[in-house]
């Protein structure tokens, strides 16, 4: 097994070099799929594909087994401006690799792909399927949202993203609000008009200091943020309208829908929720995977970021190499040796685990 992880961590560091020479943003990934196309050809199989998604499974595939689905996305953010290196250019240094999209998530994508290799080369109690998905950064609907229901029933999911190879076992759900309030204009000389800058200010209060009753051990309580306002036309005239957005970070004792229907009830400005979709998720601490993962020292944590877990109907949970809070940054890098350890893990955890 050794040689053979060898082999796979050589394969696994080469493919991440060529994303990452490949710009790939979101709604943007034909080329970096063609790519991971090439890879999974180069091993025998055959992939389907739809749009930029493009998925595998194994060559046994038994329709009496449990399935488990390895899921990375091979979509980027775009660099930001504080870059001192070529985020196109992978450049190593010791044990560190940059460049855009290694660490967030492109390290897990070629770690779970090459586990697959491994894992599928010999007999396993489990179907197991990977999903290289796009435009999850933008969590787009032409990405996992679209092929996840094509997918045969799954049992099972693993989610890569950085996280230090802990699993993360829940996280937070997105609910976007576009909220107004609504007063008359008038002259700010004179007393008159209805300023709607002051009646927004009563409920932009009400969601920095409302807590919702129900608390998650894991994600905490549901956290709202303002974070955006635009109001007034020029300096004289007292403003009829003024817009805000609000980030809305749900944990999983409530749906979107519900949070909504809450924040409608106790403030007065017009709320428009851009999306339900993006709901927040949890897996049982009993599910196999997490107890092995424990067994071996692994902590499991919630995260207060979203991924493609939220398109996904089954339970799922996060794991993967490098650490969220590399991503989206300038110089953004992966470790090489914590590629070696990812492969080495998921084998481990996965190779002969039953349900």
């Amino acid at each position: 097994m050794e040689q053979d992880i060898d082999s796979l961590y050589y394969s696994a560091v080469d493919l991440l070099k060529s994303m990452i020479s490949t710009p790939s943003f979101s709604r943007e990934e034909h080329n970096v799929a063609e790519i991971i196309m090439a890879s999974m050809k180069s091993m025998g199989f055959e992939p389907q594909r739809k749009g930029n998604n493009l998925w595998i499974q194994s060559k046994d595939f038994d329709s009496d087994k449990p399935t488990i689905l390895l899921n990375s996305h091979m979509d980027t953010v775009r660099p930001v401006s504080g870059w001192t290196k070529d985020p196109f250019v992978p450049e190593t240094d010791d044990d560190i690799l940059y460049g855009l999209g290694s660490n967030d998530a492109g390290a897990s994508l070629v770690c779970l792909l090459h586990a697959f290799f491994w894992l599928t080369a010999k007999k396993q109690d489990y179907n197991l399927l990977f999903l290289a998905s796009c435009e999850e950064e933008v969590s787009g609907k032409d990405g996992a949202e679209a092929v996840v229901p094509e997918l045969p029933a799954i049992e099972f999911g693993i989610v890569g993203e950085p996280t230090q190879m802990n699993p993360a076992i829940a996280e937070k759900g997105l609910l976007v609000l576009d909220c107004i309030s609504y007063g008359k204009a008038g002259h700010a000389a004179r007393d008159e008009g209805d300023n709607a800058i002051y009646k927004a200010l009563k409920d932009i209060e009400w969601f920095r200091t409302f807590r919702f009753p129900e608390d998650s051990d894991l994600l905490g309580p549901v956290k709202m943020t303002v974070s955006m306002i635009n109001a007034g036309t020029q300096h004289n005239v007292v403003p009829d309208k003024c817009e805000f957005v609000v980030d809305v970070r749900t944990n999983e004792l409530y749906s979107n829908q519900e949070v909504y229907e809450i924040i409608n009830k106790y403030t007065d400005c017009e709320v428009k929720p851009r999306s339900f979709r993006l709901n927040s998720s949890r897996i049982a601490l009993e599910n196999p995977f997490v107890q092995r993962a424990i067994m071996i020292g692994k902590e499991p944590y919630g995260s207060p970021t979203l991924s493609d877990q939220t398109f996904m109907p089954f339970p799922t949970l996060k794991m993967g190499p490098g650490d969220s809070a590399r991503s989206h940054t300038a110089n953004e890098y992966i470790r090489l040796s914590e590629i070696r350890e990812a492969i080495e893990l998921y084998v481990k955890l996965l190779d002969g685990l039953r349900f």
